[in-house]
């Protein structure tokens, strides 16, 4: 990402703020796995997203209309101890130098310089409630300014939540975010491919997630967005399944959901495939079903639609091929009335996608289902999950997993599959894993 595009978003949120008010976001902090040994750092989301400083312990202040610089960063002072150990960091004249920041102070001087910051502000914009510590001293702060009122200094009288500002921003994607997205999806595809390539029966779920997390690192994207699921058989019907231990089994499917991080940037697939390569009558009917129901759905990806617009398109589809299929009885407005789908199709059509796997951004506005705009990335992932103990069904469609999701860019002339490299129709899917 390029320093300008991390400058044009501070722009826009300083414009959003307003003069004479502050704005105020913390960086992510190193966690403790055990002893002598932390989790992987992974930059809080928000802070990246306005800063580009990868570092953990740090703030960064926003003061629109400030004379000495509209822009302050704390963090740590460059130590040549620390950078022989650890590797190389920015410091103070980094901060300036390479992050664009107008003024850089130590993280440790933060007690002593943020307060004289907020005095005579009005309002204090930052992420409530989302950091304990900051709440605490942000508190201490400002009770210590009102105890100076008879010195003329005003202490900021509103707190204000930050994340609405930020969430609306990043719910619209720059060309920048999408060429990293499109990147991350590419790469996923690529594993998407592989496992199909590298799946059979005996191998362990686990190892083909291996295949997957080869195909990112082998790619330059070490991160996954978040833990891959790799569910054979009723495993998948376990929405969130991520033991990913058992054995894979001849005449099973294997669900495998899984995305690679490409700066920050999450891609999030999911394909369904049988560990043999050929689907099973029932698993064909079902499969067939599933991509129905997306193909239906991508179809009211459009400017101007209603976000809803898509589930809906999915439950009509699923629902009418599941009466037809005999797995529901009854009319199929009544069921879809009734929800009675839900026994086999629980979760949403789908969710935004940028920095966060499930990204941020208000999905109503005024209690209305807001509509889609050209930049917002969505996923499309409907499903179907009959469990193995499912009673109310014939044994042949009993532990049958199946979910097809697909990243989705909408476009002024309606949409762009980010991740349209990976294969789903059966006769590709059959032919690559035949191959």
């Amino acid at each position: 990402m390029i320093a300008s595009e991390f400058t044009q978003r501070r722009q826009q949120l300083m414009e959003q703020v307003g003069k004479g008010n502050i704005a105020i976001i913390a960086s992510a902090m190193i966690r403790t796995r055990n002893r002598d040994v932390d989790y992987p750092f992974r930059q809080d989301s928000e802070f990246y997203y306005l800063t580009g400083f990868n570092e953990a312990n740090a703030l960064a202040v926003f003061i629109p209309g400030r004379k000495q610089g509209e822009y302050i960063l704390f963090c740590q002072e460059f130590d040549e101890k620390k950078a022989l150990w650890e590797g190389a960091h920015a410091g103070l004249e980094g901060a300036t130098r390479e992050y664009g920041a107008d003024d850089s102070f130590p993280i440790d001087d933060l007690g002593d310089i943020l307060p004289g910051l907020l005095e005579n502000k009005s309002k204090v914009f930052y992420p409530m409630g989302r950091d304990s510590d900051l709440d605490h001293q942000l508190m201490e702060w400002i009770t210590h300014i009102r105890s100076q009122t008879r010195s003329g200094i005003n202490a900021p009288g509103e707190l204000v939540s930050l994340e609405h500002t930020l969430h609306e921003m990043r719910l619209i994607k720059s060309p920048a975010e999408i060429a990293l997205m499109q990147k991350a999806a590419d790469v996923s595809a690529k594993a998407h491919v592989r496992a199909m390539q590298r799946c059979q029966a005996g191998r362990y779920e686990y190892q083909i997630e291996g295949e997957m997390i080869h195909e990112f690192i082998d790619n330059g994207l070490r991160a996954v967005a978040y833990p891959s699921i790799v569910a054979g058989g009723e495993n998948a019907c376990v929405l969130h399944y991520t033991e990913n231990k058992a054995v894979l089994k001849s005449g099973d499917l294997l669900l495998i959901d899984a995305g690679a991080e490409c700066d920050h940037y999450a891609a999030d697939i999911t394909r369904t495939f049988p560990v043999n390569g050929v689907f099973s009558i029932e698993q064909k009917l079902l499969y067939q079903l599933v991509l129905d129901a997306q193909l239906a759905a991508m179809q009211e990806i459009k400017v101007d639609t209603p976000w809803n617009k898509a589930h809906e398109a999915s439950v009509e589809v699923l629902t009418t091929g599941l009466v037809e299929l005999g797995l529901l009885t009854g009319d199929v407005q009544t069921i879809i009335a009734e929800e009675g789908y839900k026994v086999f199709y629980m979760h949403r059509i789908g969710h935004w996608l940028g920095m966060d796997v499930h990204d941020v951004g208000d999905y109503k506005i005024n209690d209305e289902w807001r509509v889609l705009e050209s930049g917002m990335v969505l996923t499309i992932e409907p499903g179907l999950y009959i469990p193995a103990d499912c009673a109310t069904v014939d044994e042949k469609w009993r532990g049958i997993g199946i979910r097809i999701e697909d990243d989705v860019l909408v476009t002024e002339q309606g949409y762009q599959i980010l991740s349209h490299a990976v294969p789903k129709t059966i006769a590709e899917i059959e032919a690559i894993m035949q191959e």
